[in-house]
């Protein structure tokens, strides 16, 4: 897939061009967790700006899931701001590398995927990404282009490179051989792996999150090693959760996924917390520099209510994976049903299969109206007191609803259905 435009990305960088390099830098700098090397960076902008040629700015996402969340887009928005200042983006998906499963901050060996669970979560990415990537200065790439093609020379080629002492830096690996814990040889392939992609790629600049520092480095090392100018590694910080404690993960269960109904999402940005939404703002707003500094000066002096403010963040992040009409409808919908207190037009309606008895497990039932993935989650959300049963909570995770009488049944602020 080639969505690419060099010719284009050409013209509108030379539009974009007189932004200087310290404007640049501090666009650059938002968010960010550590620059290396920062000077680096100065210079090849300064070069950039002397010749006319945009930067070749690299991300890599292994496709490990089909669908991506807010805090897969801590990236992408980073890369998105390179690409307002005219320089070009390359949205790598890592088809190859995802088969063998990036080794970070795991204790044990992950199993690797398989070709086609990997080619399946690639086909979603593209589709998603550009819903705020330009696809005009976005070039997307698989690393299977160039790794498949590698013999076993070159592989050892490319080992003989970076040494086992170098690796055992890692924490992760540390810990796990200081700990008796297997390592497998092929964990060690995929920071070279990754590495090598810059290479050829030629990147310039390299982002990741702050876990990723270490593969970032091997490219910047391995480029120098093959006769090029080293990248500069840019890291950014793991976006907590709603919970506002652990890492946005769906295994955490306190993810926003960008392809949820625009008032799933919406009602999940109301949900966090004052603190936490000045970070989403930091991190995923395309507002300016200068708007996030009077946005934090008007919530301290009190001059704008942060409900104010996390409203219109909610209808951006909308907006950007929706529209701006579903954006201010999911706005309208959370004031009416929350703040007016009363419930939804929509309210789906399913049909439970009752069998032979005359009362069902409210777990059971939940799964059934698909509220919950299995009986128990169901059960855990009606113990955590997230269920309500025609307008009363149920903390009994043996409650049993009885057949013939439809129930208004309610899952934390958002979900409603009534079943029959």
């Amino acid at each position: 897939m080639l969505l690419f435009n060099a010719d284009l990305a050409q013209r509108l960088f030379i539009v974009t061009m007189f932004r200087s390099v310290q404007e640049q830098m501090e666009v650059i700098r938002r968010g960010t967790v550590e620059m290396l090397l920062e000077e680096d960076l100065a210079k090849k902008l300064e070069k950039s700006l002397a010749t006319g040629t945009p930067l070749r700015i690299k991300a890599g996402f292994d496709p490990t899931a089909p669908d991506l969340h807010l805090g897969h887009m801590v990236l992408i928005s980073k890369l998105r701001q390179f690409q307002d200042l005219g320089h070009t983006v390359m949205f790598l998906i890592g088809d190859f590398t995802g088969m063998i499963g990036d080794p970070t901050g795991k204790s044990d060996t992950r199993p690797p995927l398989t070709f086609e669970q990997v080619k399946a979560n690639a086909d979603t990415y593209a589709a998603q990404v550009f819903k705020t990537l330009n696809p005009e200065k976005t070039e997307v790439m698989f690393n299977s282009v160039w790794l498949e093609k590698m013999t076993p020379a070159e592989f050892i080629g490319l080992a003989a490179r970076h040494t086992v002492a170098r690796m055992l830096e890692r924490d992760d690996f540390s810990k796990r051989y200081s700990e008796g814990k297997a390592i497998s040889i092929h964990e060690f392939l995929y920071p070279l792996l990754q590495g090598y992609d810059s290479v050829e790629m030629k990147a310039d600049v390299e982002l990741g999150g702050a876990d990723q520092k270490f593969n970032l480095l091997v490219g910047r090392d391995l480029q120098r090693s093959y006769g090029q100018e080293p990248q500069v590694c840019l890291t950014m910080p793991l976006l907590e959760g709603t919970d506002g404690v652990r890492k946005m993960s769906k295994s955490y269960d306190n993810y926003i996924g960008i392809d949820e109904p625009p008032r799933e999402i919406f009602g999940k940005v109301m949900s966090i917390s004052d603190d936490l939404m000045i970070r989403y703002y930091e991190l995923l707003s395309a507002i300016s520099n200068l708007d996030l500094e009077k946005l934090k000066e008007g919530l301290k002096s009190g001059a704008l209510h942060p409900k104010k403010a996390k409203v219109d963040l909610g209808r951006e992040i909308v907006a950007r994976f929706h529209s701006e009409e579903e954006a201010a409808s999911a706005a309208e919908e959370f004031d009416r049903v929350f703040a007016a207190k009363k419930l939804p037009d929509d309210i789906q309606q399913s049909a439970v299969n009752w069998g032979d008895g005359s009362e069902m497990w409210l777990p059971k039932a939940l799964q059934e109206a698909g509220m919950v993935s299995s009986s128990s989650e169901g059960r855990r959300m009606i113990v955590q007191g997230a269920v309500t049963v025609d307008g009363v909570k149920i903390t009994d995770p043996d409650y049993k609803i009885g057949r013939g009488d439809e129930k208004l049944v309610k899952i934390g602020k958002r979900k409603f259905l009534k079943l029959v």
